[in-house]
C-alpha cells in the first residue's frame, strides 16, 4: 500500500535518514559523545571532504534521528538553554554499522577507483 500512495516503506525512509550524507556524520560524531548542536554542527563542518552543514539541514536530519529513535534530546531547564544531543541504544547500534562500512569504503577506496577506471576505459569514458 506504501508504495501506490507513493511513501517509502518505512525500512526505507529509516536506511535514508541513516546512511543520508548529513545522519551519517551526526551519527559518527554522536558516537564520540553527545553534543551541543553548534558543537556539532562544528564538528560535522570540520570534516573533510564535504560542505559546511546549514542550521536547518542539521536541524531536520537530529528531528529525523530523533523521531527514528536513534538520537535523544536533553533539553535543561535553565537559561540560557542548553539542549544536547547523544545516542540511544538503538542509535549507538546503527553507529557502529555506519562506521565500519565508512572505514570499510576508506580501505577500499584504491579498488574502487580502480575499478571505475577499467569500467571506464572499457566503455571509451576518459
Amino acid at each position: 500500500m506504501a508504495a501506490s500512495t507513493g511513501q517509502l516503506c518505512p525500512q526505507r525512509l529509516t536506511m535514508e535518514h541513516v546512511t543520508s550524507r548529513w545522519g551519517v556524520l551526526v551519527l559518527i560524531r554522536l558516537q564520540e559523545r553527545p553534543h551541543r548542536f553548534a558543537e556539532l554542527r562544528r564538528a560535522i563542518d570540520a570534516t573533510e571532504s564535504v560542505g559546511p552543514v546549514t542550521e536547518k539541514m542539521l536541524a531536520q536530519t537530529l528531528q529525523s534521528l530523533e523521531r527514528d529513535g536513534m538520537v535523544n534530546r536533553d533539553a535543561k531547564p535553565v537559561v540560557p538553554p542548553h539542549v544536547e544531543y547523544s545516542l540511544t541504544d538503538l542509535g549507538h547500534e546503527a553507529a557502529v554499522q555506519i562506521r565500519a562500512l565508512a572505514l570499510w569504503t576508506n580501505d577500499r577506496m584504491d579498488q574502487v577507483e580502480q575499478a571505475r577506471e577499467t569500467y571506464d576505459a572499457s566503455k571509451g569514458r576518459a
